[in-house]
């Protein structure tokens, strides 16, 4: 039985090894239930390393992740990602199958196959018309699969989603649009959600809480409010410097047209 105050996952001295290079260097966290999480980082800081360890994609060289008290190495790995929804930026879907076959393939897998009228509410959850459940792949529009990727990672109602990457390669336009829906379904079904990004702009509007990874360590733990309040340490501000220019650069361009 796990206790109310139990972090929902935790990561307890995890380090990830590979081919004597540390990707990890012992990482402890904890992370409510119902919290919206972004891993912040450059590349081959440890992020998405971090994240694949939670599903088993990765196993820790040392240390132990556990999810909702029990560790996650002591069920089969199958057994453990049908609770757990899994979004990444290849998307990932297979182009020999309908956008029905793919959402439902998780629920097929466990012999319990999704009922039409399941992928059609998967994809009205998603904004997409049901009349796309029977077109292929690649047929639709690198928003458009994306956002199939996400009613496939919700289609067995899982408690925890994680998102690797997931807007990475989609237009400025689509990847706003796409990372709002996913902050109001993470609050209108009631998930815990952990998202890698690159983006601190985006992880600072869509998370409650922002960890910056570097070289394999967490280097800060804060919220958004807090970053933008000069918080966290010299790597976090270095990331927010960024979107802070940018928004700086912006509105002296405004202005300068303005007085023209």
């Amino acid at each position: 039985m796990v206790a109310a105050t139990d972090p929902f996952l935790r990561f307890e001295d995890v380090r990830k090894t590979y081919a004597g290079v540390e990707a990890l260097r012992g990482v402890t966290l904890d992370i409510a239930r119902g919290s919206f999480v972004a891993l912040v980082g450059a590349s081959g800081s440890g992020k998405s390393t971090l994240l694949k360890l939670v599903n088993r994609l990765a196993e820790p060289s040392g240390g132990r992740v556990l999810l909702e008290g029990r560790d996650v190495a002591e069920a089969p790995a199958i057994l453990l990602r049908r609770r757990i929804g899994y979004v990444f930026q290849g998307i990932g879907l297979f182009p020999h199958m309908s956008v029905a076959q793919n959402i439902g393939i998780g629920p097929r897998i466990v012999g319990r196959p999704a009922s039409p009228e399941r992928i059609d509410e998967l994809l009205r959850l998603v904004e997409l018309d049901p009349a796309l459940a029977e077109r292929m792949p690649d047929a639709l529009s690198g928003g458009q699969r994306q956002r199939v990727g996400v009613a496939r990672a919700l289609s067995a109602d899982p408690h925890l989603l994680l998102m690797d990457e997931p807007f990475g390669a989609l237009d400025p336009v689509t990847r706003d649009s796409l990372g709002r829906k996913v902050r109001a379904l993470h609050r209108e079904l009631g998930l815990t959600t952990v998202l890698v990004t690159h983006d601190m702009a985006e992880a600072l509007l869509l998370a409650d809480r922002v960890l910056v990874m570097d070289a394999g360590l967490l280097v800060a733990d804060e919220t958004p409010a807090a970053l933008l309040a000069s918080q966290g340490g010299q790597v976090a501000q270095a990331l927010v410097a960024v979107p802070r220019e940018q928004a700086r650069e912006l509105a002296e361009r405004s202005q300068a047209g303005a007085l023209e």
